[in-house]
């Protein structure tokens, strides 16, 4: 049987262990091992996908085996299970597996419903063109910044990031820094005490009580700054929403070259376009 195929069961034993009495205790043990076994499999299958995403090739059995570090019986359960329901298929014997269209039709569907983007996408891209620099729109997730829409620029020279990776640091972006000003003081300290503020440049801020006066100054702006903190060359300018209470941030970035001359200018139009978003 495949690895997918045993979904449903794991579910049905789950629902057994529901804390309804005081046997829960004794079966906590359980239930975390079915939680891992579930997880290795979610896990495997997003390496799977991912996998040819790299590798943009037809891949064989033993290859997908080698590069995910799995059994090869593993694969092959993984494989059957895939292919059973149209996401991949043989191009012929001992010419490798590939990925359907299958996939693609369903994660196009998938996006063009996404109530976020739907509202979002437009008002943003108006603000790319406004601004002439790629913009961006991230989701905080507790702590972790995730990015949502990546809408680039028609400039040789431009940013770029791949959604659904994360903003690589608080401190050294203007997008961590637009996170860190909305929260709570307590929060705010025990994240610059916690840990030392690592320096991604010359320029990245390490120093946290400087950080929180800029932090103060900015949010009285309504817009941050990143002057190549995080990478050089590179300035980013960071404004906030929220919205149904959660919190929302987007980013204008580009080549200090064309950036630090429009500041005031992109920090203004930011400030509109979440107030926009914000009303929607």
């Amino acid at each position: 049987m495949s690895h997918l195929g045993r979904l449903p069961r794991y579910f049905c034993m789950i629902r057994k262990l529901k804390p309804s009495d005081g046997r829960w205790s004794r079966r906590s043990n359980a239930w975390e091992a079915i939680s891992q076994k579930m997880s290795k499999i979610v896990e495997r299958t997003l390496d799977f996908i991912e996998l040819f995403a790299n590798q943009r090739r037809p891949l064989s059995l033993s290859e997908m085996a080698r590069h995910l570090n799995i059994p090869l019986s593993s694969c092959h359960d993984l494989v059957h299970a895939l292919q059973g329901r149209g996401y991949i298929y043989e191009l012929g014997s001992r010419a490798g597996f590939y990925p359907t269209r299958r996939l693609f039709d369903l994660a196009t569907t998938i996006a063009s419903a996404d109530p976020v983007l739907q509202n979002a996408e437009a008002r943003l891209s108006s603000l790319r063109d406004e601004v002439q620099e790629s913009v961006v729109l991230i989701k905080a997730i507790g702590r972790r910044l995730t990015y949502l829409l990546s809408l680039v620029t028609s400039h040789a020279l431009r940013y770029q990031v791949s959604v659904g990776t994360e903003v690589r640091s608080l401190h050294a972006t203007s997008a961590g820094k637009a996170y860190l000003a909305s929260l709570p003081t307590a929060e705010l300290d025990e994240i610059l005490n916690g840990q030392a503020l690592a320096p991604l440049t010359p320029r990245t801020q390490t120093v946290p009580s400087a950080l929180r006066k800029e932090l103060v100054k900015s949010n009285a702006k309504g817009w941050f700054l990143n002057a190549e903190e995080s990478v050089e060359g590179l300035t980013t300018i960071s404004s906030r929403f929220e919205r149904n209470n959660e919190l929302y941030i987007v980013t204008v970035a580009g080549p200090t070259a064309r950036m630090e001359q429009k500041q005031e200018e992109v920090g203004t139009a930011l400030i509109a376009a979440c107030r926009d978003l914000a009303a929607r």
